[in-house]
């Protein structure tokens, strides 16, 4: 049986993995708007992703005993003023849930409870790689600024993205 502080805990995490979905369908929309279909298809395909580690802890609640609360999410930012401000929000979106995660991995630790720190794992390999990635990005942005055909191009690359094996 899960120890209610961490079954709290967890049922908070998903929330956020919940609105971090929510945040790239937003960021979705906004490029869709300005015609970014390669940007777009990047941020829905991480809509996706963070949509199944909302479901992963679902999951580990629900094997665990513990019950599942679903809580109402925050209406996410819905504009931008450039490709590479949406990419920063990502990236800084991202430190903090990689943060989030750890507080959880600490919180599983101090209650002994072994199964969701093992189970937690998982999430802090995958904010390494959420992190670089989004990061990658906004370098890039960086180095291209405004120019339209640089631009043109990443978009090109970034709606090559592959849906994800988790």
């Amino acid at each position: 049986m899960i120890k209610q502080k961490v079954e709290s805990a967890l049922n908070e995490q998903m929330k956020k993995e919940f609105y971090s979905s929510y945040l790239y369908l937003a960021m979705a929309a906004h490029f869709e708007s300005l015609n970014f279909k390669g940007f777009a298809h990047w941020m829905r395909m991480q809509s996706q992703e963070e949509y199944v580690h909302a479901m992963k802890i679902f999951q580990h609640l629900t094997e665990r005993g513990g019950k599942v609360v679903l809580q109402q999410i925050d209406t996410p930012p819905s504009k931008w003023d450039s490709p590479k401000e949406v990419f920063q929000d990502a990236y800084q979106h991202e430190q903090k849930v990689t943060q989030s995660i750890s507080d959880l991995v600490e919180l599983s630790k101090a209650e002994k409870d072994h199964p969701t720190e093992i189970f937690l794992h998982w999430f802090v390999k995958e904010q390494v790689e959420e992190e670089a990635s989004a990061y990658e990005i906004v370098q890039k942005l960086q180095l291209v600024g405004n120019e339209g055909g640089a631009l043109f191009m990443l978009d090109g690359e970034l709606g090559k993205r592959a849906p994800s094996k988790e």
